[in-house]
Parts: structure tokens; sequence; C-alpha cells
């Protein structure tokens, strides 16, 4: 198997049982649950109008401005898997557009998200097909490789691996490891019964904000 031109096939995937518990879990409590280490960057955002992005991680390694597997693993692809494609960040070209995107959903594919430019903002931003990018340009790409499918790919500072959880909404995307799903999905069921819990008492009047000031005298604050 020559590297730069492979097709990894022996990948774990979530039930969807599990992957239907994080419906509801916004992607800023997973990020909080998990340390805030392990989010993409701030540059990755959701172009499409509005819709929740759940799924098995399928993913794609390119060199910046070619498609070539990106073609292959939508070919590939099995319901709920979701297309992260590590392209450099590079956004002089475009890695999907409309036909593409419209070839995904057809098969099932759960979402595209993109660390490149794609193109056809228009359609993808009045659909609520979930697509994620850092950039938009019309330039098209190269179909000529190289790539790589089901290797660990890095997305803006988040490394996911072939198999995890990722999870999109409007404040961006987050993967979670297989097998730390329960664990996690545990923390951010607590998180929500804090922030509930908070918001009650900031409606209320009540909330104590004494910790700020403790924090601050902590660190030395003098006033």
């Amino acid at each position: 198997m020559t590297l730069g031109f492979r097709i990894l096939t022996d990948v774990p995937r979530a039930p969807d049982a599990l992957m239907d518990r994080f419906l509801d879990v916004p992607t800023a409590h997973v990020s909080d649950c998990m340390q805030r280490l392990f989010a993409a960057g701030a540059g990755l955002r959701p172009l499409h109008r509005g819709g929740k992005l759940i799924g098995n991680a399928l993913t794609v390694k390119v060199r910046p401005g070619d498609n070539l597997m990106v073609h292959k693993a939508i070919d590939i692809a099995r319901p709920r898997d979701v297309i992260v494609v590590d392209a450099g960040g590079e956004l002089t070209h475009a890695i999907v557009g409309e036909l593409m995107m419209r070839h995904a959903q057809k098969r099932g594919v759960a979402g595209l998200v993109i660390y490149g430019a794609v193109r056809d903002l228009a359609t993808i931003g009045a659909d609520t097909y979930p697509v994620y990018g850092v950039g938009v340009t019309h330039r098209g790409p190269y179909k000529d490789g190289p790539g790589e499918i089901n290797v660990p790919v890095a997305i803006g500072g988040m490394v996911i691996e072939p198999g995890d959880i990722v999870i999109g909404d409007e404040d961006g995307v987050v993967a979670v490891p297989l097998g730390k799903a329960e664990g996690i999905l545990e923390l951010t069921a607590a998180q929500r019964r804090r922030e509930e819990k908070v918001m009650l008492e900031i409606l209320a009047g009540t909330v104590d904000r004494s910790w700020v000031d403790a924090a601050l005298k902590a660190r030395g604050l003098k006033v």
C-alpha cells in the first residue's frame, strides 16, 4: 500500500443509539467537558442555514487544492458518516461544491467538514444540510491526488481519528473519541444541570457572584 494513496477499512463505528444521545448536547458543553482542548479552531464555521451534525468520522487527508480522494470518500461512505477533510486550511481552491454536497446527501452522508474552502455558497447557505468550512472561493479543485482515507487528520488544531463521533452546531465542530463517548455524555449531562441551575438563579436575582472577587483576591488583585 503506497503511502499517500491509501484507503484504510478497519475502522470502528459508533452505534446509532449512542450518537443519538448527543443530538441535544451543545458543542460548547462537549468542549467544556473535554477541558476546552479538543475542538476545532474558530475559523471552521457552519456555512449551511442551520441544522445539527452528528455522525461517524470518515476522515480524508488531501493535498491542498485537490479533491480526488474526497470524491472516493463520498462513493464509499456509509449512512451517518461525516466526511472530514484535512485540506491544510488552504483557501485558493474549493474542495466541495453543490454537486458533491448533493451526492453526499443522496448517499446518506450526515455532513461535510472541510478544513479548506467550498463554493456554491448560495446553495449551501440556503440549505439545512450540514457543511462546515473555513472559506469560500469560486476557483475549483484539481483531481490528481495524493490523498488518504481513514487516517488521523488535524482540523484547526483538533485531531480526529476515523470513527470518532463528530458533533456540529452553530458554534462549530467537536470530535469525541469513541471510547470516551459514554463518559463525555455523563459529564455533559451534569454540565447541563449546573447551567440550568445558574440560569434560574440569574432570572430570580439570587445568583451568587462571590466567586469572582474570591478568584481575583487569590490572584493578588488590589483595588
